[in-house]
């Protein structure tokens, strides 16, 4: 029989120890062991010193298997890429705010067409890029949408470059093919449960050529997965201030975008159950808050959307379900509120507006308070103020609501729509289901 030289304790708590050791040598055990850790950057005294992107990427990418928590230290960063935060990662800002400010932009024509499924180029003049740098590949047939494509140069001999990831369009010599190093400056791809608080994103606009919202904004997310973005800024983007697609769960929450050359708030392709509360959006080129397509079930709450170049808030594409709240549009340069023209499969259905307040919109001259088009219906205003309060020869907010011919099922419910230019609703509606009662006119 095995005789211990030590006694029954000694023994089973040597064999304890010996258990958790070889449990931690397991693959991952390491990893759940330590748990998610906090990173710093910053210009000095910090994990990882620096003041660019580069800097920023290798504090996050330490991060990405276990997640954690990166600061970001005061001061001004040069974004000559995005700063792409890996799923379950948080990138806090100290106070005050750090700057992440986008390099100035650089163009280049293509010498020979860069087809698809490509992972290389040659451009005419390589000498404002540089290894690491993210680009976009355009031309005059693919400028906009998913056909614009941004890439990361891996490589650089002469004028021939080396990018990440293979081209997924035809970029034409012929068609004047050139690339710009255009990208969002802090995204999420496909990750998830990314968390973006107290930081200042800005575009450098003036000095930077446009990237669409789809691909791209001074905060982005694409195919990713709730992640809130809270107390941030987006700013001065030739583009749109934030954009998130193909995202569902996405939350911006205190959060000011203003002075961007196209949409303030961009939720679009299928980015549904979203919510963005508490908002400063103003002094954009187009729209404030612009729903994309079949943006659903989210909620919109206490923003104000003002002085925008088109509309405070643009409702289109299979964009239902949603809920309006506490919200200021006023001062935009045409509707406060527009729905779209579609077709009734695809049209912004079942939006509710409830406690607004819609205010002197139609600066340019054209404009109503709410404007419903298309084939839409179960559209719901209820005790929002829809007015013009400024001297008559002042006012430019035509009507607080105008109904085009094929809406049906608008209920107009309590609200006050009094002091607009011409009046206080102009309906074309030949709906049976409309109900319009118990409004100040």
């Amino acid at each position: 029989m095995f005789s211990s030289p030590v006694g029954p304790s000694a023994y089973i708590t040597a064999m304890t120890i010996l258990a958790v050791l070889f449990a931690v040598s397991l693959p991952g055990a390491t990893a759940a062991a330590r748990g998610p850790r906090t990173i710093t950057v910053g210009h000095r005294d910090a994990d990882v010193v620096g003041n660019d992107s580069f800097a920023l990427q290798k504090a996050a990418d330490r991060l990405a298997e276990d997640g954690g928590t990166l600061i970001i230290k005061s001061g001004t960063y040069t974004m000559y890429n995005s700063l792409s935060v890996p799923s379950n990662v948080t990138v806090r800002g100290e106070d005050p705010p750090p700057v992440l400010v986008k390099c100035d932009g650089f163009e280049t024509k293509l010498v020979t067409d860069c087809g698809y499924g490509l992972d290389s180029a040659v451009v005419e003049d390589a000498s404002g890029l540089r290894v690491g740098m993210g680009v976009s590949f355009l031309d005059d047939g693919n400028r906009s949408g998913w056909a614009v494509n941004v890439r990361t140069i891996t490589a650089i001999k002469g004028n021939h470059l080396t990018i990440d990831r293979l081209t997924n369009r035809d970029y034409i010599v012929t068609r004047n093919a050139f690339i710009r190093s255009a990208f969002p400056i802090v995204c999420g791809l496909e990750a998830e449960n990314v968390r973006l608080e107290n930081l200042i994103v800005d575009g450098n606009k003036e000095k930077n050529g446009a990237l669409n919202g789809c691909r791209g904004g001074a905060i982005y997310f694409w195919k990713s997965r709730n992640c809130h973005v809270v107390n941030c800024v987006a700013r001065n983007f030739n583009g749109d201030g934030i954009s998130f697609q193909v995202s569902p769960g996405v939350t911006v929450e205190a959060c000011e975008s203003y002075g961007n050359a196209a949409l303030g708030v961009h939720p679009g392709s299928g980015s549904h159950h979203c919510a963005v509360t508490g908002c400063r959006i103003h002094d954009n080129g187009t729209d404030g808050l612009f729903l994309c397509w079949r943006v659903q079930h989210s909620r919109f709450a206490d923003n104000e959307t003002r002085n925008n170049g088109r509309y405070g808030i643009s409702i289109g594409h299979k964009d239902t379900d949603n809920l309006f709240v506490n919200n200021t549009v006023t001062g935009n340069a045409q509707h406060g509120v527009c729905f779209r023209k579609e077709t009734e499969a695809n049209a912004g259905h079942r939006n509710t507006f409830r406690n607004n307040t819609i205010t002197d919109n139609g600066t340019s001259g054209e404009g109503c308070g709410v404007y419903i088009n298309g084939i839409t219906h179960d559209i719901t205003l209820v005790n929002n103020v829809i007015a013009d309060t400024r001297d008559a020869d002042a006012k430019t907010q035509h009507y607080a609501v105008w109904i085009t011919p094929d809406t049906d099922g608008i209920r107009i419910d309590g609200n006050d729509l009094r002091g607009n230019k011409e009046g206080a609703i102009h309906n074309e509606s030949a709906g049976e289901r409309n109900s319009i009662k118990k409004n100040k006119t």
